[in-house]
């Protein structure tokens, strides 16, 4: 009896639905493996809108980050819209830096037009993306941004309204700073010598030489840095990883497996915690699905492991 209670609790997606889950959300972390070298692998992102807009109407601000170096690019700019990040890619990216190998974004219409589409295509480089439910995938643009607001906030007016002047200057402090993760400095890891700070050049007495070998060592020097910041990096993605897996359940799906998704933005205590019923219908990985709404068959998400809740069978 006991046996048929439970399974008659469990199998109850009306329940499910609304009830909120109280144990970590499930799925191990698969952290992204660093590349080999800068600018093969770059992640892009909008940030706000950021209240107040500034004098000059920008209200958003658009960073690329590249994940082994951790070198942030930002521009503060009106909206967030295709065109804006296709500008960015080509006014501030590719025409100073040269072209990244692999683009990572999120979902976002701004970055799944086809604007960003035929850009991307011309300048002959990889658009990956991070599913809507799973932003850890994109988390590199995401950590800056955390890190710079509160920089930004301390320099800026008492308005607020000049955030977009110190933008910058707060980029510019983070690439010269040395990053936690790598435990090198993102603007040595991009150019192959250390920045210039504001005062280093009060000696008067300038030094003109010329070294025969400057190409070799340069590329020796950049070798040595980007060997020893993956090194650094998977380091810091083990210790996350153990923190972050400790009493997490690991699932396992199968396709045609029945499954209610996680609902993103719930705006009422009484909304529906978890949508659906979906079916899976596609395995991307081991942890990424592309599910189908059994009761509208047209509607179609991409999701990972930690967003879904398995739907029990009912026994009788």
């Amino acid at each position: 009896m006991y046996k048929d209670i439970n399974n008659y609790i469990k199998s109850c997606i009306l329940c499910a639905q609304f009830n909120p889950r109280r144990q970590k959300n499930p799925g191990t972390l698969r952290p992204i493996k660093p590349p080999d070298g800068v600018w093969q692998l770059v992640s892009m992102d909008f940030h706000g809108p950021i209240t107040p807009t500034t004098q000059r109407g920008n209200k958003y601000i658009i960073s690329l980050t590249d994940v082994l170096s951790k070198f942030v690019v930002t521009k503060a700019v009106r909206d967030n819209t295709a065109q804006t990040a296709v500008r960015f890619l080509k006014e501030d990216i590719i025409s100073k830096f040269g072209t990244p190998r692999c683009i990572l974004t999120d979902n976002g219409t701004h970055f799944t037009s086809t604007l960003i589409d035929e850009l991307i295509k011309q300048i002959g480089a990889t658009h990956l993306y991070s599913t809507p439910y799973h932003p850890q995938t994109n988390g590199q643009v995401e950590r800056y941004n955390s890190t710079m607001d509160a920089k930004i906030a301390a320099l800026s007016n008492l308005r607020k309204t000049d955030w977009d002047d110190q933008l910058p200057f707060v980029t510019f402090n983070y690439n010269a700073s040395i990053h936690s993760s790598t435990k090198q400095v993102p603007f040595e890891m991009m150019y192959g010598r250390s920045p210039v700070l504001p005062f280093d050049y009060q000696d008067t007495n300038v030094n003109i030489s010329y070294d025969s070998e400057h190409a070799k060592k340069l590329s020796q020097f950049l070798s040595k840095l980007n060997e020893q910041a993956r090194i650094n990096i998977i380091k810091n993605q083990e210790r996350y990883k153990q923190r972050y897996d400790m009493n997490r359940s690991d699932p396992t799906y199968n396709i045609g497996d029945l499954v209610l998704v996680k609902t993103i933005n719930i705006r009422y205590k009484f909304d529906v915690r978890y949508e659906g019923p979906f079916r899976i219908i596609q395995t991307i990985t081991p942890k990424t699905f592309i599910v189908q709404h059994v009761k509208k068959p047209t509607l179609y998400r991409q999701v990972t492991t930690d967003v879904l809740l398995p739907i029990f069978k009912r026994i009788y």
